[in-house]
């Protein structure tokens, strides 16, 4: 009997769950523990780091795991890398579920960064009002351009305060619409938004709206891929199900 551990914390993730769940296929449900109140879902969940590869083997084999998805963020390039290593060294078929990359459209002003330290020093130079749309992660990075106002929003309140000296934060959590980010934008009047290039329907709404606006967006490319099979469907997990041996590890 098949036992799916799926990396998650994504859409993608809640989806292939849900999927699984419908066809009696046994998953578990892995979160990182960086949002405080996950959705509710419709297979077993566990919430917290694995302790590296090692544990991530150990909770392999412990929990008779026969295929692993990593559905984690496009960014989470640590866990990534773990779920690779122990998928190669516990012959557990590995596959990547992922949303494709945002693609620049008529109208959108990008400029790309391989990375945040290089988005940070893109940001040297005089006073702007700066959307950071990056969640909790990194944040603190962009203290090294202390010189702007910078816009944050997070799915949950922090437990400390962020270490920008000159900062509005917003609670609140997506899907965002076009019309409330365009709002948002001009309440706050930001000239930046600096995002990462995470793909996906949820928070495309900013980059609408900062094409709505005509405002800059500085966008950081994702890591590079670990080089696990990558797929973009659900539909696309089901068929390596039936068939792993196609795709490998």
């Amino acid at each position: 009997m098949a036992h799916i551990l799926i990396l998650g914390g994504t859409t993608e993730a809640s989806a292939l769950a849900n999927v699984l769940a419908e066809r009696g296929i046994p998953a578990t449900l892995s979160y990182a523990g960086r949002v405080a109140s996950p959705k509710p879902q419709p297979v077993p969940v566990r919430i917290g780091g694995f302790g590296g590869i090692e544990g991530l083997e150990r909770y392999i084999g412990a929990h008779g795991i026969t295929h692993l998805v990593d559905a984690t963020h496009p960014f989470a390039a640590t866990m990534s890398g773990h779920a690779l290593a122990a998928a190669q060294a516990t012959y557990t078929p590995l596959l990547t579920l992922t949303r494709r990359p945002w693609a620049p459209e008529s109208g959108d002003r990008w400029q790309t960064v391989p990375d945040i330290a290089a988005a940070v020093a893109r940001l040297a130079g005089p006073p702007r009002r700066v959307m950071l749309a990056l969640g909790r992660m990194h944040v603190e990075d962009f203290a090294a351009q202390p010189q702007h106002r910078y816009l944050l929003r997070f799915v949950d309140a922090p437990a400390q305060r962020p270490a920008l000296p000159d900062h509005h934060l917003v609670v609140d959590r997506g899907p965002f619409t076009v019309d409330g980010d365009t709002q948002l934008l001009r309440d706050h009047g930001v000239e930046l938004v600096v995002c990462k290039n995470a793909g996906g329907t949820g928070a495309q709404a900013k980059l609408v709206a900062a094409r709505r606006l005509g405002l800059p967006v500085l966008m950081i490319d994702r890591p590079p891929p670990t080089g696990a099979r990558l797929v973009h469907g659900v539909g696309e997990v089901l068929e390596w199900l039936r068939h792993p041996a196609d795709l490998g590890v």
